[in-house]
């Protein structure tokens, strides 16, 4: 989809939103008498109330302030990686897939061109933005692609890759044990979808649309895991 539609369609949807909310508001205030009463089913939660920064970059400058910034991988086992040297892209050395929650120090952003041949978990366009990082207690450096530019249009997706703060202060009302689990890429019963995910990825497949009621395949890397959820808790888990 071309930029401008990306932009264009999500601004037409909200403003129709937006009107339709305005006008039920007038009808309601025609009708000073009648009070809406809350919905006891729409209760945020702990996790629905946790502050994830974003900061929506639009072009390859505005990506410039990751660089000497520390981030998280939120997207797990979805962008491939490939070492850094000699100021280039290594792309026929790839080392595997940036695994969920794993820390991420960012020394720099480039921009480079991976071969038609190359999988790196977004399309190529004419040109890609890398995050070029290195991972604790380590002096080697990789890259992994965070946005693509084709022609003069680009599109960045930091957001959906990364947490710009570290998860376990974002979501600190999760239990040790459960953090014990995400920590060495575990899933334990009674885990909930999204602690599952920070655990082994967002490469999934699911029999349905509920979230927290189904039954949900996770490719973490080749590992698969098939774990199935009542109520938002794992109950059943296999992997293979």
């Amino acid at each position: 989809m071309k930029t401008w539609k990306i932009v264009v369609v999500p601004t037409l949807v909200t403003l129709t939103i937006g009107a339709i909310y305005l006008f039920f508001v007038w009808k309601q205030r025609q009708n000073p008498g009648v009070i809406a009463q809350p919905d006891a089913s729409q209760t945020l939660s702990k996790d629905d109330l946790a502050v994830v920064r974003t900061f929506s970059p639009q072009h390859f400058e505005d990506t410039l302030r990751l660089e000497g910034t520390t981030v998280w991988m939120k997207n797990g086992y979805t962008i491939a990686y490939f070492p850094y040297e000699n100021g280039h892209v290594q792309f026929a050395k790839r080392v595997g897939l940036i695994p969920s929650a794993q820390r991420l120090d960012i020394k720099k952003v480039v921009k480079a061109a991976a071969p038609a041949s190359v999988d790196d978990g977004m399309s190529h366009g004419t040109r890609q933005a890398f995050a070029v990082f290195a991972l604790p207690g380590s002096a080697n450096l990789y890259a992994a692609a965070i946005g693509v530019m084709d022609g003069s249009e680009e599109a960045y997706f930091c957001d959906l890759l990364f947490f710009y703060d570290d998860p376990h202060t974002i979501y600190d009302n999760w239990p040790k044990d459960v953090w014990a689990a995400i920590d060495a890429r575990q899933v334990k019963p009674g885990m909930s979808e999204l602690e599952t995910r920070m655990a082994i990825g967002q490469n999934i497949h699911a029999d349905s649309h509920e979230k927290g009621n189904r039954t949900v395949t996770y490719d973490q890397n080749g590992k698969l895991w098939v774990v199935t959820y009542v109520d938002d808790k794992a109950t059943a888990i296999k992997s293979e």
